[in-house]
């Protein structure tokens, strides 16, 4: 029966002392889960200190928890029954420690629950399951601890009962079961207790069998978040190896991969092992790496995906469930970094829809999130990532809100919202996922013409002799033996632009102008991808302008250097590389151009 089934994780949760850690090492002594000798050597440690023996203590190892009497660290054990084998992770139930329980239950598939007899329902008690509910965790059994301090009274038992089911059904949980246990007895984790014959359902033990296993990872559409990519040189090895951690899904030996939220695509020529031969296929839960066919420029938090199977979203807007653990609210004005993955991008809050008190689920009219509050937002990132929701693949829908250096609150995205770039990036996608490779990879061109591709785009205001310093650049570029190009405005706008208005101020025209630069950005991207420098002008270039630029011809290794000719542009706080003073000859400057792109790293060493 073990062999037929797939190990399960669960986590275990609760407030402060309410008996999580005395729960979990009773099951491990109940089934003798623990090294030989371990149970009396904890023993004899308690009875040499003249202390009262528990067994929280088989799992709080660390001095200074048991100096405190509290977990404080995620701790993991292993046990198995007839059915199969479980990870259980005992995430800490103290206030300051949450954070910590929240990156337990992410990895887990079905909690239990553990709520103090005496004490009763907590804030904390509340406030756990309002996050396993938000991580997706809907298998979850209530375990009524320490009955034998209230002497196994039943009506004690019922009352949690009845208030937490009312508190679990407003936030769409159904609970597995409630068990009435006591950790320290022995009573209803193993066995059923004797001290109770009004409870007839199942133990600890029987509810973990019982306890449903997710589909297994491999069998969902393949994700794997780009650790990097590794080059090897040495004895004229020259492999670039993609690698990271398969999340879900699987990979095999000539499997067609596109990777997001860049849209290139290509397919596995090998996959790779440290030691060992290389296998045929990698699947979830592995660290894998492989190469491609096509050598494609790719950055760390790129995700890879299978062709033939569902892609995830792409965006900078997205609308989030979130909760916040920081000590300073998180605002409408901050910024933090997001991390899904291997992706880490500054994001901001750009909207809060609702707020919820997770301990109460009472709506609260705010603008902001303080610490431990819950709720709907929508967040813009300053670039963008690749996710998937959380309905459809929870793995990749989770998030980490990083606030000076620190975890500081979390979530998982609901759904993908249109931003300002969204018609730029679909058309991307496309281009990059049927993109047509050469034989000749851009590291081959590169050495042969001993530079590397770069797009020059020179802007000024009105007047200005634009054109000439692109011209002489050019000429200069190529008479060192370069391979350089100068792109004519008016080559593109009465050609590959023809269809467009070329003045104007509406809103038509300022559309047009977007798309005009979109296709000046595709032309610069075939002159990148020969190899080139391309060198463009244009007049009166604002930021917007020129981000579109930069994102047409990316993912790539070079990212434009932008020359402003004279003093100002049309936008005052217009940001350049590179200023090239007035009065100068056009020969000159372009000198001093092209300085400025061999200390870039443009131009080979010879």
């Amino acid at each position: 029966m073990m062999a037929q089934q797939r190990d399960m994780s669960i986590v275990i949760v609760g407030h402060v002392d309410h008996g999580k850690s005395t729960i979990l090492g009773r099951l491990l002594a109940d089934t003798g889960s623990l090294p030989e000798g371990k149970l009396d050597q904890v023993r004899e440690r308690c009875r040499r200190n003249s202390k009262p023996f528990e067994y929280a203590f088989l799992l709080d190892a660390l001095k200074e928890e048991q100096a405190q009497g509290i977990t404080i660290d995620v701790a993991r054990c292993f046990f198995a029954t007839e059915k199969r084998k479980y990870l259980i992770i005992d995430a800490p139930g103290h206030i300051e420690f949450l954070k910590n329980m929240v990156t337990g239950a992410s990895r887990a598939e079905a909690a239990l629950l553990v709520i103090d007899a005496a004490e009763g329902i907590q804030e904390n008690s509340r406030r756990h399951g309002y996050l396993l509910s938000l991580l997706g965790i809907t298998q979850v059994a209530v375990l009524v601890n320490k009955m034998d301090l209230v002497q196994y009274d039943q009506e004690v038992f019922q009352k949690i009962r009845r208030e937490y089911t009312r508190f679990l059904e407003q936030i769409g949980v159904t609970p597995s079961a409630f068990i009435p246990v006591s950790g320290m007895e022995g009573d209803g984790v193993a066995v059923l207790s004797e001290a109770m014959p009004w409870y007839t359902g199942s133990t600890v033990l029987e509810q973990l069998d019982a306890f449903v296993s997710e589909p297994a990872p491999k069998n969902r559409p393949f994700r794997m978040p780009l650790q990097g990519v590794y080059k090897f040189t040495r004895g004229g090895d020259d492999r670039r190896i993609v690698a990271g951690s398969i999340l879900s899904g699987k990979i095999s030996l000539g499997d067609e991969v596109v990777f997001y939220p860049s849209g290139k695509k290509s397919r596995v020529k090998s996959l790779e092992r440290f030691s060992g031969e290389p296998p045929l296929a990698a699947a979830a839960g592995e660290a894998a790496g492989f190469t491609l066919e096509e050598q494609i420029f790719l950055r760390r938090g790129e995700v890879a995906t299978l062709a033939r199977e569902p892609k995830p979203s792409v965006a900078r807007r997205f609308r989030a469930s979130v909760f916040w653990l920081g000590r300073d609210p998180l605002t409408r004005k901050k910024t933090c970094f997001l991390k899904a993955g291997t992706a880490k991008v500054e994001a901001r809050l750009a909207e809060v829809l609702q707020v919820i008190d997770a301990s109460t689920l009472e709506q609260q009219n705010k603008n902001c999130l303080e610490r431990h509050d819950v709720g709907e937002c929508v967040f813009e990132t300053q670039a963008p990532f690749a996710f998937d929701l959380a309905e459809e693949m929870a793995e990749t829908s989770r998030f980490v809100l990083v606030d000076a250096f620190e975890i500081a609150g979390g979530g998982i995205i609901r759904e993908a919202l249109e931003d300002a770039d969204t018609w730029l990036r679909n058309k991307l996608l496309v281009r990059n996922r049927k993109w047509e490779h050469s034989l000749v990879s851009p590291e081959e061109r590169a050495d042969l013409y001993n530079q590397h591709p770069e797009l020059v785009i020179i802007t000024g205001a009105t007047g200005e002799e634009r054109k000439s310093v692109a011209k002489a650049l050019e000429k200069h570029l190529l008479h060192r033996g370069k391979k350089a190009y100068f792109l004519g405005m008016g080559n593109l706008l009465y050609g590959v632009d023809a269809d467009l208005k070329k003045e104007g101020n509406g809103a038509a025209a300022f559309q047009d102008r977007k798309e005009h630069m979109r296709r000046l950005g595709e032309v610069a991207h075939l002159l990148l991808d020969a190899g080139l420098i391309a060198i463009v002008t244009a007049r009166d270039l604002e930021e917007q302008d020129v981000a579109i630029l930069r994102k047409a011809i990316a993912p790539s290794e070079r990212s434009g250097i932008t020359c402003l000719l004279g003093e100002t542009s049309s936008s005052p706080n217009f940001r350049f590389d590179l200023r090239l003073e007035r009065g100068e000859q056009p020969e000159e400057l372009a000198k001093s151009l092209a300085r400025h792109l061999g200390e870039r790293g443009v131009f080979f060493a010879p």
